[in-house]
């Protein structure tokens, strides 16, 4: 009889330690680790096509990204939509950014019915930009997630919370041109504002505009009617859904079964109270010719 050559990691499924795997289920920073890695894989040829792929793998169909910074003429948060998504990251490289990465230290996860919240107080969203010249920004603040639990795992709620940023320049750039003092005061301006080129600025003040729009143009979109009509009926709704009363919560009919049950309870509860009563009559009177009697037989 041959015998079968021992292997240290082999157990039997009847022996006491065979084990079934779990299955693996990717964790949510993994997601942004494959995020930073379609970034890097953008040429430049990537056109609105790549940029809707892009969205679409990685954030949910009615997801929205906030973004909170505090800029010289008071704090700014910006709110945008899916449909405005794409655009924003392309904006991010057409101001002039030839890589862009984020970087999560020390996230807290938390796990709830159909949702994940990542909650990351220390990251830092990295940027190379290649003009006017190389330089490497270092964007930091508290960036929160919310990831839809299922096999997907796409993006529900992106915010990130603008701390404070670093333009790092590197010193053999410094050192070739040590001796021209204008190259050198160019140098010491800064290129963003808060970690934020002009470019994407811009384009977070124009969907300021747009994002109330998106209703007009999906509309516009869907039924090929012309801008004014669109408004028209947008209005139309919007008025209707204001001025329509607001739902009168229903009551349920009492039956009279209802009522005889009542009834008989109350009847029942009235005869026990009575027959509680005659007892206790009964016992009084009986105690007091207990009583008498004992006196006559003194």
């Amino acid at each position: 009889m041959s015998s079968t050559p021992h292997d240290p990691f082999y157990s039997s499924p009847f022996g006491p330690f065979y084990r079934r795997h779990t299955p693996y289920m990717v964790q949510p920073e993994y997601r942004i680790y494959e995020m930073n890695k379609r970034l890097q894989s953008r040429t430049e040829d990537s056109d609105n096509l790549w940029w809707d792929a892009f969205a679409t793998e990685f954030f949910e169909d009615d997801a929205t990204l906030t973004l909170s910074f505090c800029l010289e003429d008071g704090p700014k948060r910006y709110t945008i939509g899916r449909t405005l998504i794409p655009r924003y990251f392309s904006t991010v490289f057409e101001g002039g950014v030839t890589d862009l990465y984020y970087i999560l230290k020390h996230s807290k996860e938390s796990y709830h019915n159909s949702s994940i919240t990542v909650d990351c107080d220390q990251c830092t969203m990295v940027t190379q930009h290649g003009k006017p010249m190389f330089t490497k920004v270092c964007t930091e603040g508290r960036l929160i997630l919310e990831f839809t639990f299922d096999d997907l795992m796409r993006i529900k709620t992106w915010h990130f919370t603008i701390r404070q940023y670093r333009e790092l320049v590197p010193r053999s750039i410094l050192a070739m041109h040590a001796q021209d003092p204008q190259v050198l005061e160019q140098l010491s301006k800064n290129i963003t504002r808060m970690g934020l080129t002009n470019f994407t600025l811009n384009y977070l003040r124009l969907c300021v505009i747009l994002e109330p729009m998106q209703e007009l143009m999906s509309r516009h979109k869907t039924y090929n009617l012309s801008p004014r009509d669109c408004l028209k009926t947008c209005l139309f709704q919007k008025w209707q859904r204001m001025v329509a009363p607001p739902a009168e919560p229903t009551r349920q009919p009492t039956t009279k079964r209802r009522k005889r049950k009542n009834s008989t309870s109350s009847t029942s509860n009235s005869s026990a109270g009575n027959n509680a009563n005659s007892t206790n009559s009964k016992k009084k009177s009986a105690a007091a010719n207990l009583s008498l009697s004992s006196q006559v037989s003194i």
